[in-house]
């Protein structure tokens, strides 16, 4: 029955299901990580970074349950499939990091707030995937492929619970469902964390929602003759992927990624309903405009050196424990910081 049906179109109904999942953790839950970011620096508050720890940890043991059942095949993803290369993860990561503090959202965060009415982020959108694809297979393509070319991962892949498997002896699964566990203790160390249930609830759907990708396109790769790549929820390549689809869907099937991003836009709008919160907005100061043209610039170039965003490598490639991901949070973070204290103080230091 599966040869009757477009490989591509399953894909995108099953990043579709898991990024309506994600529009309705933004809206309703309040899972952002540009705002989980501003809240720990200026707030004094932890409290949307533990629900980023809930995720995570979710994910983590559930990647890796299905993984030890043998449903899913690691070495498939891009993440752990491909060479990874530092300077990539910590250049693209504070690109992304600053682009994102200046356009105010991360990819994800932007089709969320457009789902509920704001069109300024409908440029940031336009501009990402734009910005996204010339670094793909544009004008900066090729200086991209220089230095930093595409390879098959060499020896073992590179993550650390392949890494202990192999150096050490450990098995690869229960060092993930280990990881997870110390890091969803973590999360739920803090009282006045465990006193917001919805939050936990939130970071707990969207860690599901990362396994679904994980779990679904698994099963399709393996249940059509159809090469379908391994992957779950990211927000740089597939906005780009989702314009260039509007444009020529004649001639291509959607994917994962364009359902994914249709997802989390009818989920936000959704959300946004049941809130109350939906209404139109629009940029009224042309500085404003810039620099947030400027953000998304700078955020598509940086989600491809990085090879992927706050969710592609912060959620989706951690689930993995990639050796890339934590070194491009940690420079996103960075860069983000860097880009809140420009807008906030300015470069001006005290003497």
């Amino acid at each position: 029955m599966l040869d009757s049906v477009d490989p591509g179109l399953l894909a995108a109904l099953i990043g579709m299901c898991g990024g309506l999942v994600l529009g309705l953790a933004a809206r309703l839950g309040r899972f952002c990580s540009m705002g989980a970011i501003e809240d720990a620096l200026y707030q004094g508050s932890d409290l949307r970074a533990r629900q980023w720890g809930v995720a995570l940890g979710v994910a983590l043991l559930g990647t890796f349950t299905l993984i030890g059942f043998g449903l899913f095949d690691p070495s498939q993803t891009a993440y752990l499939g491909l060479r990874w290369y530092p300077l990539a993860s910590i250049g693209g990561g504070l690109l992304f990091g600053y682009g994102m503090a200046l356009a105010g959202n991360c990819g994800f965060g932007a089709l969320a707030r457009l789902g509920g009415g704001d069109l300024r982020n409908f440029v940031i959108v336009l501009v990402m995937g734009l910005a996204t694809y010339v670094t793909l297979n544009g004008p900066l393509a090729h200086l991209r492929v220089t230095l930093f070319p595409p390879m098959p991962a060499e020896g073992s892949l590179p993550g650390f619970a392949h890494a202990l498997g192999q150096s050490l002896g450990l098995p690869v699964v229960p060092s993930g469902i280990v990881a997870g566990l110390a890091m969803l203790a973590l999360a739920l160390s803090s009282r006045a964390f465990r006193a917001k249930p919805k939050l936990i609830l939130w970071g707990g759907a969207v860690g599901l929602a990362i396994v679904s990708g994980w779990a679904g396109t698994a099963w399709l790769s393996e249940a059509t003759f159809e090469a379908t790549p391994v992957t779950s929820h990211s927000f740089a390549a597939p906005i780009g992927d989702t314009l260039f689809y509007l444009m020529s869907s004649s001639a291509l099937s959607p994917g994962f990624g364009v359902g994914s991003v249709i997802g989390v836009l009818a989920g936000a709008a959704i959300g946004s309903l049941i809130k109350g919160h939906f209404r139109w907005e629009a940029c009224e100061d042309p500085r404003e405009l810039k620099r947030q043209i400027l953000g998304a610039s700078f955020m598509g170039v940086g989600a491809v050196l990085a090879f992927g965003c706050t969710v592609g490598q912060g959620l989706s490639a951690f689930s993995l424990l990639t050796y890339s991901a934590p070194v491009t949070i940690a420079a996103i973070v960075a860069g983000a910081a860097l880009g809140l204290r420009q807008l906030i103080y300015g470069f001006s230091f005290a003497r």
